[in-house]
């Protein structure tokens, strides 16, 4: 018999999982505040996440009049949703924050006068430029170190387990605090039908009794060439799209994506960058270079030629929907529990549209400072809290409450998540009973997890991500099933209309039975 492997036994006053900018952000403010701190991610940091692989916006308008006019020019967008002083704060802390990365020596360009442009990023450099801004702050980073579940002590979260992808030896990390910077739940194919595990934050936060929200809001779709994945759609708004017959769609003025969406449902759909003159299109690919490989590998010209297009899942990394905040600290309810970016939900930001690009960058800015001095704080005046009995949180995937069985596997759940999530007629254009039936199938493929699902080592890894997207499906479905109205990116076409009573978010909490509560939001006004 099998020996289990030794775990290695680590401590920190501050425990950030994640790699992306949230994360990176959270363990440099943690730092600062004077607190030891160690990152985990089940990546690399600096090319984990969605920032890393191209540039990226920031919503980041001067203080002062240009700032609310920013914001109120977005607020109609969001549906009464957000919540413009909670965007003025998030918005003054990135434009600090981006200055201060200028004085640390990120090349933002300048213009003749040396005003600084900070309103974009370049993903690899940004990324690069965070982690060793992060190792200077004396932060211990462990890459290849999924986190797999939350450790509780006696006065609140205590901790993670995981384990190296490396080597398969499990790891612990005793903390007096953690900021949960990591789950983003894609539910695209090309993340399905890899081991990365996406939703785990929000996993791992429900274990451990905090509540989500906005998860009915987890259904951004991005057009991509077919069959590809890449969903960087900036390019798009030259384009313009057509049937097979070459018939063009109507997209002015309109939904394009609804538009796309409906046209897919009859048939396939080309586009062509035809609206791009010739300075765009070069500065197109200077400033999007990695949108147009998947065209130059088939040698297309997709300013000259039609090509197929798609619509992409991508789930609450675009979305909006994530663990509900209780603070301006990054503060779950849950004591010692913090989150930031994808982790947490945006619907005080973004209301019920994707904060896609520019709002979600700078969100990861600003909460992943708040969550991180949150963090350090909660920490500091709980010194003694790392000592003591823990309790592993983790349940599916690593602790079935029943007998294993072996034909209940992790490739199953993830074909079932896939199938139930991604096609457009169920969970971009939403009825109820169709809702109801995909919710039949998550819910049992969900109960058989929990019961017969067991995981050691690295392929505990999946196991993990076929519980967590199975978890996330069922809140997102749950949600969108109470949401009996169309609002933002929530399209119900058997609701179609807008309803004034739904100004609310609807925050869902429990694993084995979803429970769904309505709260009326204290800003906006009815859409």
């Amino acid at each position: 018999m099998q020996q289990p492997q030794a775990v290695r036994e680590m401590t920190a006053e501050v425990l950030v999982i994640g790699g992306g900018p949230a994360a990176a952000w959270a363990a440099m403010a943690a730092a600062e505040a004077g607190v030891r701190v160690i990152l985990v991610d089940k990546g690399y940091v600096g090319t984990s996440g969605a920032t890393a692989p191209a540039n990226t916006g920031t919503w980041s308008p001067p203080p002062g009049e240009p700032m609310r006019a920013s914001i109120a020019a977005r607020q109609p967008r969001t549906c009464g949703l957000a919540d413009p002083e909670w965007a003025e704060a998030t918005l003054e802390l990135v434009w600090q924050k981006l200055h201060w990365l200028a004085e640390r020596g990120y090349p933002f360009p300048a213009d003749d006068t040396g005003k600084l442009y900070v309103a974009n990023l370049r993903g690899p450099d940004y990324m690069h430029f965070m982690r060793r801004l992060v190792l200077r702050a004396g932060v211990r980073i462990f890459d290849q170190h999924p986190a797999l579940e939350l450790l509780r002590g006696e006065a609140g979260i205590a901790g993670a387990a995981g384990v190296n992808r490396q080597t398969g030896e499990p790891w612990r990390v005793r903390a007096g605090a953690v900021v949960l910077a990591t789950g983003g739940c894609a539910f695209g194919e090309r993340m399905l039908g890899a081991a990365a595990l996406t939703g785990d934050g929000y996993l791992m936060a429900a274990e451990a009794g905090a509540v989500l929200s906005g998860m009915e809001f987890s259904c951004q779709y991005a057009t991509a060439p077919a069959p590809s994945a890449m969903n960087k759609g900036l390019p798009f708004s030259w384009a313009s799209f057509y049937r097979e017959d070459g018939t063009r769609l109507d997209t002015e003025g309109k939904d394009r994506y609804r538009v796309i969406g409906e046209a897919l449902l009859q048939g396939p759909v080309y586009a062509r960058y035809d609206k791009a003159w010739p300075e765009l299109q070069g500065w197109l690919r200077q400033g999007q270079p990695n949108c147009f490989l998947p065209l130059d590998r088939d040698r297309v010209d997709p300013f000259g030629e039609r090509w197929p297009v798609t619509l992409r899942c991508e789930g609450t990394v675009r979305g909006v929907g994530g663990i509900r905040l209780a603070g301006d600290d990054g503060a779950t309810g849950v004591p010692g529990l913090f989150a930031a970016g994808d982790a947490a939900s945006r619907e005080r930001l973004t209301g019920a549209i994707s904060g896609g690009g520019g709002p979600n960058s700078s969100w990861a800015i600003a909460s992943g400072n708040w969550a991180g001095r949150g963090a350090a704080a909660y920490a500091q005046r709980n010194a003694g809290h790392v000592t003591g009995q823990i309790e592993a949180l983790g349940g599916a995937g690593l602790r079935p409450n029943a007998d294993v069985r072996r034909e209940v596997s992790a490739d199953e759940a993830l074909r079932l998540v896939r199938e139930e999530m991604l096609p457009l007629d169920r969970n971009y254009f939403r009825t109820g009973p169709v809702l109801e039936r995909s919710l039949e199938r998550l819910d049992a493929s969900w109960a058989a997890l929990r019961r017969h699902c067991r995981a050691d080592g690295a392929a505990a890894v999946k196991a993990r991500e076929a519980a967590a997207l199975t978890a996330s499906s069922r809140w997102a479905y749950r949600s969108a099933l109470a949401r009996t109205e169309s609002r933002g990116m929530h399209r119900r076409s058997d609701h179609p209309e807008t309803d004034p009573a739904f100004v609310c978010t609807f925050e869902a909490s429990g694993l084995d039975e979803v429970r769904i509560t309505a709260r009326p939001v204290a800003w906006g006004a009815a859409a």
